[in-house]
């Protein structure tokens, strides 16, 4: 049997038992927008770094190949995961467009 008290995690996004007003709203969408861009600029950041290691690479800064080659590939997985994220997030808003109110 299904346990209820699994489900707080929902309810306190909708600022707990308080029905979800514009200004609940207008927080969720805060957060995810503070969330989305704290990801991006992680990402970003990997991919600084990872360029920044293939230009020391290139120049002779440094010999770690094996750590330069881990860095651009996690950078690399990050965008990916990024770019899935996005896809599947205007797949949901374009699937919300299409129904019918």
């Amino acid at each position: 049997m299904m346990e209820i008290s699994s489900i707080p995690s929902v309810t306190a996004l909708s600022g707990g038992g308080v029905p979800a007003g514009p200004s609940a709203a207008s927080r969720n969408q805060e957060q995810f927008s503070n969330l989305f861009t704290d990801v991006l600029q992680q990402v970003n950041g990997q991919q600084n770094a990872a360029q920044q290691g293939v230009t020391d690479l290139a120049v002779g800064a440094t010999d770690n190949l094996h750590e330069v080659v881990l860095n651009v590939a996690e950078a690399d997985l990050a965008f990916q995961l990024v770019l899935e994220i996005r896809n599947r997030l205007i797949s949901s808003y374009q699937e919300l467009l299409r129904m019918q109110v």
